[in-house]
């Protein structure tokens, strides 16, 4: 086969390569086996519950119906794998903002290599016990009060569920690890795509059977039109990067002279592709968790507003809007750092066309990220808030709790896993390059 070293590799390399590159082909087996045997998870059912009479008693609460989209219809079916990765993307965030305010964590991440990025992993994994132990006993607790949706409630019943849930949701947690390190792409966001792929053939039926019944074709028209260029601009957006110019200086390395070198500072405009959304939609769904565990109906009032079915949905996007800027920012400044880059620049004898080196350029550099940041959140934003308004406006609700968070993920993880194919093959044609 003859293929372009130079160039990225073609959709016909790329199959190619999945089909006959051994080490290749046994990624993707791995990722689709495991993600086949968590979606199978999901309807093992918890013992001691009628799931009849709690699917009616759950059928119209718009925010159950938002949390299932993320669960892939766990806590509808009420399968040992009804937390899903949830509690670890949870965790993630803690750890994440306790990083950026204890300076021991700080040190562990940034001085530590290897072995303090270890640690972290590890204190995630603690965090995310702790809090699936505090979800499934939420959910325990709020089954076991269903009228009639439990044979034998009490204790023992809240207990068994308990440590049935924890225990799915620390295989989800294991398996979301296993597929990073054994498979291919994000093993918690390939689970995140695979529970709202699921929920697509459920929305696109209902949204076929209201068009056949005289619904409002012109409003299902209108919809499908503003995904289709939601999922254009996404991918413009998450590709695009601003090039800063930088400048070798000459040196000389023995006897032999090197000229300037003019190459470029890819910088992204949104730095945490997916992870901004990921995480403002988990914590949009902590509310709706603690509304459920306590069964107060002032609580469940109150976080019914931060639900896009609830009563006021701008109450719900404004909110939405300020946690996407918020991560954005946040999630930015954990993966670029102005000063680190300013440093190495001038190791490499590297500088910006008319920046000074140091701190001039540490400023430059975080001016620059702080305007693409700006942007980038805004996008997001307008592209999150964007589906729930054309709901409200044309009435079709068959998609409702799917929305652009559903969507940003799903391209966000396809255009990062195909990046990790397409690496894995440019690598295995290097390979060849060197076996002649």
């Amino acid at each position: 086969m003859v293929v372009s070293r130079g160039k990225a590799p073609t959709a016909q390399e790329t199959f190619v390569q999945m089909a006959q590159a051994a080490g290749l082909r046994g990624r993707l087996l791995v990722t689709i086996g495991l993600l086949v045997l968590i979606r199978l998870g999901i309807y093992l059912p918890i013992p001691g519950i009628d799931r009849q009479v709690f699917a009616q008693s759950i059928a119209n609460n718009p925010v159950i119906g938002f949390l299932d989209i993320f669960s892939g219809g766990g806590i509808s079916t009420l399968g040992i794998f009804a937390l899903g990765i949830l509690p670890y993307i949870n965790a993630s965030i803690i750890l994440q903002l306790l990083t950026a305010a204890l300076p021991s964590l700080e040190r562990l991440q940034k001085d530590e290599g290897e072995a303090g990025r270890r640690k972290i992993s590890q204190i995630t994994r603690y965090v995310a016990l702790a809090w699936a132990v505090i979800q499934s006993v939420g959910i325990a607790v709020w089954v076991s009060s269903t009228p009639g949706a439990v044979a034998a409630p009490g204790p023992v019943f809240i207990a068994e569920t308990a440590l049935a849930l924890t225990a799915g949701s620390m295989f989800v947690m294991w398996v979301s690890e296993l597929i990073t390190e054994r498979g291919i792409g994000n093993g918690a966001s390939l689970l995140i795509f695979l529970n709202i792929v699921s929920y697509l053939p459920t929305s696109i039926s209902q949204t076929v059977e209201l068009a056949e019944s005289g619904g409002s074709v012109g409003g299902v028209v209108i919809l499908a039109i503003v995904f289709l260029l939601m999922i254009v601009g996404i991918v413009f957006v998450q590709e695009g990067t601003r090039r800063i110019p930088i400048v070798s200086a000459r040196r000389q390395v023995g006897r032999r002279l090197y000229r300037e070198q003019t190459s470029y500072l890819p910088l992204k405009l949104v730095q945490g592709n997916v992870m901004p959304i990921i995480f403002a939609s988990a914590v949009l769904v902590l509310p709706s968790s603690l509304g459920q565990f306590f069964q107060n109906e002032w609580v469940a009032r109150v976080t019914s507003y931060l639900s896009p079915a609830g009563p006021t949905p701008w109450i719900y996007m404004i909110f939405y809007l300020v946690l996407i800027m918020f991560f954005s920012y946040f999630y930015a400044s954990l993966v670029v750092n102005p000063v680190d880059m300013s440093q190495n620049l001038k190791k490499m004898g590297a500088s910006i066309p008319g920046i000074r080196p140091g701190k001039a350029t540490s400023d430059y550099i975080e001016r620059v990220i702080n305007r693409l940041t700006f942007l980038g959140a805004i996008f997001l934003g307008l592209v999150a808030i964007l589906p729930t308004a054309v709901e409200s406006a044309t009435r079709v609700t068959t998609f409702q709790g799917f929305g652009a968070t559903s969507l940003l993920i799903l391209v966000g993880v396809a255009i990062d896993t195909a990046k990790q194919i397409q690496t894995y093959v440019i690598s295995q044609r290097y390979e060849g390059m060197v076996k002649q």
